[in-house]
């Protein structure tokens, strides 16, 4: 039996050309079989019956489980990647190539004692800006690494440890008291916190420069702490200056600021008088508990 079809929006059309039709006839008695009649009119030489056929689409529970809850994968998926990302900033925070895990971690309430083998930085009293240094020398001078005031909080290469004096007992923990030489070591370059009788760059007073390394220290790196006040213990809130041993000059800083390499940032310097502009304060830092033996 030939069949021709056609679709039609969403439905399949079919053409069925029957050879031989068979009539019935529908009375209230019920269904009988009749052969046309001849007066009747001729039903066409070839009849043809239409199909239609409707083409059911693919139910929600037979397609892929991707396709039924593809939203919810996507939220699934972006979930993950924030999660990574959060990972990666948290363990991703370094002051020090690793040497510092967090920089929240350098802040610490008022008063906690300093003790050798703290990371710290030092801001000066009147202009708040911490003493700093990078691999930059001086263009004059002693050509020595530069050090100067930089205005910024966050900023890794303003870190200094605080070292003892060599060839002494004092170890890491124990407490510093007024009146003790101590050294204060760059975290960056390891180079050590110097000054000798070279000029200043912009002043003219003592230059102040970072010197030497891990094993490589003189005396130039000694500094004595001298607390203001009647504190004999180094704290954290305690206004302090910081003579030089080589020259008596007092580690200084001004509002006086560098225009080229070292654009906004103030000269630090030494001058061998007591000053307003010669005090400094421990600020934010690493403080490292006291292990001293009572």
């Amino acid at each position: 039996m030939p069949r021709v079809g056609f679709q039609l929006g969403g439905t399949e059309v079919s053409y069925v050309h029957v050879e031989n039709p068979i009539y019935f006839d529908f009375r209230s008695s019920g269904l009988s079989r009749r052969k046309p009649s001849s007066s009747a009119s001729p039903p066409p030489s070839t009849p043809t019956r239409i199909v239609y056929r409707e083409r059911v689409s693919p139910s929600h529970s037979d397609l892929p489980f991707w396709q039924r809850n593809w939203f919810i994968a996507l939220l699934f998926v972006m979930a993950i990647g924030f999660f990574a990302l959060a990972l990666f900033l948290f363990l991703g925070l370094d002051l020090d190539h690793g040497s510092l895990s967090s920089a929240s971690a350098a802040s610490s309430s008022e008063g906690v004692e300093i003790t050798y083998g703290t990371v710290l930085k030092l801001m000066h009293e009147k202009t708040k800006f911490r003493l700093h240094s990078h691999d930059v020398p001086y263009g004059s001078g002693s050509g020595q690494q530069s050090v100067t005031g930089f205005p910024n909080v966050d900023d890794s290469n303003s870190y200094w440890i605080v070292r003892p004096q060599p060839g002494t007992s004092a170890k890491q923990g124990d407490t510093i008291k007024s009146g003790t030489i101590i050294r204060l070591q760059h975290m960056k370059t390891r180079k050590w916190l110097h000054s000798h009788l070279h000029a200043s760059p912009i002043s003219g007073n003592l230059e102040v420069s970072c010197f030497g390394g891990d094993s490589d220290s003189d005396t130039g790196d000694y500094w004595r702490l001298m607390i203001e006040g009647s504190g004999k213990t180094w704290k954290q809130e305690q206004r302090v200056r910081l003579q030089h041993v080589d020259t008596n000059g007092y580690l200084h800083s001004h509002d006086k600021k560098y225009s080229r390499i070292a654009g906004g940032q103030q000269e630090v310097c030494g001058v061998r008088e007591k000053r307003a502009d010669n005090v400094w304060l421990a600020a934010e830092g690493v403080y490292l508990p006291i292990t001293e033996t009572k």
